[in-house]
């Protein structure tokens, strides 16, 4: 039987909803502890924590520090790289220890020990505890690349960090069992159970320790219930494929260790490098970090606080833009994007969570971010202007854009359409009529002229901009799929679909130019041929672009086609790269000898991450709120995989509980009241699509990245 046929959907609304998974503490503990993945030395991944403030650990579960960012940052600066443990005078070699991998903690064992590193939320503690002592006495040794005037004192020993002297760390036992210094090795009795590390002035240092000493077990519980309780009450699920279910829940957990208060609540981009706020990135991994993850007083947050680094100055020639860029050295406007991504997430959050009150409190940013644009960048069209380097695609090199795309990019059309939108529907309601309908009319504008300057019928693509003289530009990339809602002409956005799909979108991942273009860069890091920025956005798969081209292929029904690159994505996060995450970049195509491709860019990249979830919930399960007019639209589109789920999700003031189980959904909405519209599976068979297939590596016989090999490779 077609499963996408005689099914059957009970909704219930206002009725009261028990999860048994989450009433007990200790079955939430038990969830998170079963999350743990195991990783060999040949294996030997990457890892991070954060403090969910200002600090991250990095590390690898089997090797000693070697690359930069390695070990303990706090805004923005290292502390130190890394440290090795001992028992007995015998050091404990990495290579050598069983590890377990959790999202709240490290596990090496070994035959005469077992460490625990783990992370406080809101502190600067690093906790290594030690457990199944077989010796006397241990020791840690740190790594003093990073250190400087290391003194003994009562507690401990402190060190200066060089990249933060008006600071201190300080490393003691943690149980006040004493402590003596050998060599550069500080060793303390078994009985001390391992060691703890704070950092501050030395003063907080030492009320650190005795905080920690005292209230240990109390912090690493409420963190570890804390970060159980988005995989147990906020975003539980429990489908017939447990691997699916395992690598949500840890995309979950990494998306959710970028939620930071380093400036503000905020997001930070990616680890190791982009430990700050980027305007852009932060708003497009608002949905799949916060708003599916019903966690709408953090993203509420994140937009007051982010509100108050928008330029007020009438003189400046970014007036008005909320910044591409926060970091505790500075404030950048350079960018386009983000502020339209600003006042729709804004508006997205009230179709989640339903608080209008919510829009008189974000509003005046709002009204600034759209007057100020229509004043300084828009053109006669009603388009949205902006420099070569000021859209997603930003890199320059020697003050050079890589990908020029100015003045006006199809991707930042749609979003000034959607912020001219999400605007009009804020400013109505305050009560700002003539704001509301001056923009709406605008919005109108500007979306009567896209599908005439920017569509290519016959060649089946958008431009991908217009050039400052009119003419449009025709590299093949994937900006396109974002316009969809400028364009009216259905079978021609069907056809762009499958175009994108074959001539972009990889096994793993979206690329950033179609390979056939001589501009093309097969590999993002090939240093003996070209600097891998000017591979970054020509070539280079970025996997935040994955969710809207599986949206989209969603939407025209190749649900199982869309399911593959889904699922691809959920085997990194399980057992590629750093452990329960998503990266930043990937290569186009394999090296030599190959069959699949290098990741590349940060380890951790929230949009990659918020990206994939965001369209699990939204397109996978169909779940679509909006609760402004108290309506959530269902429309599943279940990949065959799939043949029975329990979730449960966040909205408004309630949960909405969602089953699928003997080809029948089931719905309950507690807390909260509106009308569920379930829209039935049906099967999609769509000529367009026939024998869709992914993009396959087929270079050109030549491209002129490959024209001078350097030897020694090119450096930064």
């Amino acid at each position: 039987m077609n499963r996408f046929f005689n099914k059957s959907v009970l909704v219930v609304a206002g009725m009261s909803l028990v999860m048994s998974a989450c009433t007990e503490t200790a079955e939430r503990v038990s969830r998170l502890d079963s999350l743990g993945i195991a990783v060999t030395p040949a294996e030997n991944r990457e890892y991070s924590f954060t403090d969910k403030k200002s600090g991250f650990w990095y590390g690898t579960t089997h090797q000693d520090s070697v690359f930069f960012w390695l070990g303990w940052n706090i805004s923005k600066k290292r502390i130190f790289s890394d440290y090795q443990l001992s028992v007995d005078g015998k050091t404990l070699k990495r290579k050598s220890a069983t590890c377990i991998m959790y999202p709240h903690k490290l596990v090496r064992q070994w035959d005469n020990a077992t460490e625990t590193l783990c992370l406080v939320d809101n502190y600067p503690i690093l906790y290594i505890g030690m457990d199944d002592i077989k010796g006397d006495s241990i020791g840690i040794f740190l790594n003093e690349d990073l250190l400087s005037d290391c003194q003994k004192g009562k507690t401990g020993v402190f060190y200066t960090p060089k990249e933060d002297e008006a600071n201190r760390i300080l490393l003691s036992p943690a149980v006040d069992n004493g402590f003596i210094i050998t060599g550069n090795v500080i060793k303390t009795p078994a009985a001390s159970e391992g060691f703890i590390i704070t950092y501050g002035t030395s003063e907080e240092c030492e009320a650190l320790l005795q905080e920690f000493r005292s209230n240990g077990d109390v912090l690493l519980k409420e963190r570890a219930e804390r970060m159980n309780s988005l995989i147990t009450e906020y975003n539980p699920v429990s489908s017939n494929m447990e691997e699916l279910d395992k690598a949500l829940n840890w995309l979950t957990l990494t998306t959710d260790e970028l939620v930071t208060e380093q400036q503000g609540k905020g997001i930070y981009a990616g680890l190791p490098w982009f430990n700050e706020y980027w305007g852009r990135d932060m708003f497009i991994s608002m949905p799949g970090a916060c708003l599916v993850s019903g966690q709408f007083d953090v993203a509420k947050q994140i937009l007051l606080d982010f509100a108050k680094f928008q330029d007020t100055d009438p003189n400046s020639p970014t007036y008005g833009r909320i910044p591409n860029r926060a970091n505790p050295e500075g404030i950048l406007y350079n960018t386009t994007d983000g502020t339209p991504r600003f006042v729709i997430q804004a508006f997205e959050l009230l179709e989640y969570s339903g608080d209008t009150a919510f829009a008189g409190d974000i509003y005046p940013a709002v009204k600034l971010s759209i007057d100020a644009s229509c004043i300084n960048f828009t053109d006669d069209r009603g388009y949205l202007t902006h420099a070569d380097a000021d859209t997603w695609m930003d890199v320059k090199r020697n003050g050079i854009p890589g990908s020029p795309r100015g003045n006006r990019a199809n991707d930042i059309q749609t979003l000034w359409y959607g912020q001219l939108e999400a605007g009009s529907r804020l400013a109505e309601l305050v009560g700002d009529k003539e704001s509301a309908e001056r923009w709406l009319r605008l919005a109108d504008k500007v979306r009567n002229n896209f599908e005439h300057d920017y569509c290519d019928k016959e060649g089946n693509m958008v431009y991908d901009h217009l050039n400052t003289d009119g003419t449009p530009d025709t590299q093949f990339r994937p900006n396109q799929l974002y316009c969809f809602d400028m364009i009216g002409d259905e079978e021609f956005k069907k056809k762009v679909t499958r175009r994108c799909w074959e001539e972009l979108t990889y096994p793993w991942g979206v690329a950033s130019l179609a390979q056939w273009d001589s501009q093309f860069h097969p590999q993002h890091e090939n240093w003996h041929y070209y600097h891998k920025d000017d591979a970054y956005h020509n070539g280079t798969v970025w996997l935040w672009n994955n969710g809207i081209a599986m949206q989209r292929m969603i939407e025209y029904g190749q649900v199982e086609a869309a399911w593959q690159l889904f699922q691809n994505m959920n085997r990194q996060a399980l057992v590629e790269g750093a452990v329960g995450s998503l990266s930043e970049n990937a290569d186009a195509h394999p090296r030599e000898g190959k069959t699949w491709v290098n990741r590349s860019g940060t380890f951790l990249q929230a949009w990659s991450n918020a990206e994939h979830l965001r369209v699990w919930y939204q397109y996978f399960l169909g779940i679509r709120p909006d609760m402004m007019n108290r309506v959530i639209t269902i429309e599943p589109k279940l990949p065959k995989e799939i043949t029975s789920i329990e979730t449960s999700v966040k909205i408004g003031k309630g949960t909405l509980s969602y089953t699928y189980r003997d080809e029948k959904f089931s719905f309950n909405l507690s807390g909260d009241d509106a009308e569920i519209r379930f829209i039935e599976p049906e099967e999609v068979n769509d000529s367009v699509f026939n024998d869709v297939e992914f993009c396959s590596p087929s270079p050109l016989p030549h491209y002129p990245c490959f024209d001078i090999y350097y030897e020694p490779a090119l450096t930064y």
